[in-house]
């Protein structure tokens, strides 16, 4: 059935409280709604972000409701939307039991830290603040996330931070924790895989394909002025436009062990790299070859990708890895793709800010 031809649409659900006081129940919709709790109703009216069109990208709307609900007592909870909605149907509801507040609860987490021998913190973004819809106003994480942070660490120097969002986010802590993994919405596996990985059963052996920048100030403006947004910086964007201090730099990852980079040549279009794990159990590093010109010109970046390969080995074994140099690595777009020649730096990197070995080519 067509959305537009919906009257009504229900969904209903029984709530027997475990403590009674003061619940929040919520609703995140969009659309006309009627939301009602044993018999009482809590909201009648419309329910849509103050903005703009794109509210479609950005999801529906929330509205939380204070009611007093006694522990062991079901409560009926219905949520109708009317007909009229904008296309498609999307609504749910949401309960949240009585809280201490946000200041209480971060005592306790502190507390509950001090007392651990490891504390593992989960900080993120939301549909609310990240989606592909719409642009973020900031890189900060919502609500009191960074405050968290601070106060578990600052009672357990064994603090381990996951960060569960889809792009960069500011980390004004970063310094104060022992370890950062960044899980990138993992989706279903979520538990499973955080524990295999926080365990050490399985490495993080994943490298950053962005630039994370330490202020908000240091990411690319979104905001127009007058009605305009320029993007006039042509190719000098993120890692190729050399960011003087970024937080984390471009293809940076750690894992549990060490890599020594033993040697690097060219020839024929391709690169050899070997690399040896110097470290204490089996591990995977990601080989990353960057090219430029050896004498720097202003009107191109310093340094790009050009290849990437992954090694695996075992405690002190080597591994030899090729990795293609395409031509197109060498080409600038002048209406058609043209060969720059010249000497180029060839660098086999575990980051762009760190480059182990380097030799030269001649196109």
């Amino acid at each position: 059935m067509p959305p537009a031809d919906l009257a009504e649409l229900s969904l209903s659900a029984c709530l027997t409280p475990a403590v009674g006081g003061t619940h929040e129940l919520a609703i995140v919709g969009f659309g006309d709604f009627t939301l009602t709790a044993g018999g009482r109703t809590l909201f009648e009216g419309p329910l849509y972000r103050e903005q703009d069109e794109s509210d479609v990208f950005r999801g529906g709307a929330e509205r939380r409701f204070p009611v007093e609900l006694a522990e062991g007592e079901p409560v009926d909870v219905t949520l109708t939307q009317h007909g009229g909605n904008p296309g498609f149907v999307s609504f749910a509801i949401g309960h949240a039991p009585p809280s201490p507040g946000p200041d209480a609860l971060l005592d306790e987490a502190a507390r509950a830290a001090a007392e651990a021998d490891v504390a593992v913190v989960v900080v993120g973004t939301t549909e609310e603040v990240e989606s592909e819809g719409f642009d973020r106003s900031t890189l900060a994480l919502p609500g009191r996330q960074d405050e968290l942070v601070s106060r578990v660490a600052a009672a357990n120097p064994r603090t381990v931070v996951v960060v569960n969002a889809g792009s960069p986010v500011l980390m004004p802590w970063a310094g104060e924790v022992a370890a950062i993994l960044l899980t990138w919405f993992p989706g279903q596996e979520a538990g499973a895989a955080l524990a295999s990985v926080l365990l050490g059963h399985s490495e993080p052996g994943g490298r950053l394909p962005t630039t994370w920048p330490r202020r908000d100030a240091d990411a690319l403006p979104v905001t127009p002025t007058d009605g305009t947004l320029p993007y006039d910086e042509g190719v000098f964007l993120g890692y190729r436009a050399d960011p003087a201090d970024p937080l984390f730099p471009f293809g940076h990852g750690l894992g549990y062990t060490e890599w020594t980079y033993e040697s690097l040549s060219v020839e024929d279009g391709h690169a050899a790299v070997t690399v040896r794990n110097t470290g204490a159990r089996q591990g995977r590093e990601v080989v990353q070859l960057y090219a430029g010109p050896s004498t720097p010109d202003p009107a191109r970046p310093r340094r790009w990708l050009v290849g990437f390969a992954a090694a695996e080995a075992e405690p002190g074994e080597a591994v030899t890895l090729r990795v293609s140099l395409p031509a197109r690595a060498f080409q600038v777009w002048d209406g058609g793709w043209r060969e720059v020649p010249g000497d180029y730096l060839i660098e086999a990197a575990h980051s762009v800010a760190d480059r182990r070995l380097h030799t030269t080519l001649t196109i």
